[in-house]
């Protein structure tokens, strides 16, 4: 099965005028967005919480929770983001792509736009 992959811009909140485009995988099962270490260091992105993460294996780890503006196509938003740390992959998670009012077809591994209710 092939991987969904999207251009995203990511930008600092405490200075927009940085920012940052790079490859993110979309990760169905992933709740945060996760920026990796290095776009994390560019940006200067600050960490508001820690938050405990259960893997797929089962292990537990601990990441450090911020916030970015994330740009995906024409649409830009504030998002909450998991600070990567080494060797942690760029990922897309449902919460931004529900904020985006994106839906990932699994299936095809093709996004659409969701039908949103109130």
């Amino acid at each position: 099965m092939g991987m969904t992959d999207v251009r995203l811009q990511i930008r600092s909140l405490k200075n927009p005028k940085k920012k940052v485009t790079d490859k993110f995988l979309v990760d169905g099962g992933a709740f945060y967005t996760v920026l990796p270490q290095a776009i994390v260091k560019k940006l200067g992105v600050q960490p508001d919480h820690e938050q405990e993460f259960s893997l797929a294996d089962g292990t537990s780890i601990k990441r450090k929770i911020g916030s970015a503006f994330i740009k995906f196509q024409d649409q830009e938003m504030a998002s909450p983001v998991v600070l990567g740390e080494k060797n942690d992959t760029a990922l897309m998670g449902t919460l931004t792509l529900e904020a985006f009012g994106l839906i990932l077809d699994p299936f095809k591994r093709k996004l659409y736009k969701a039908i949103l209710r109130m």
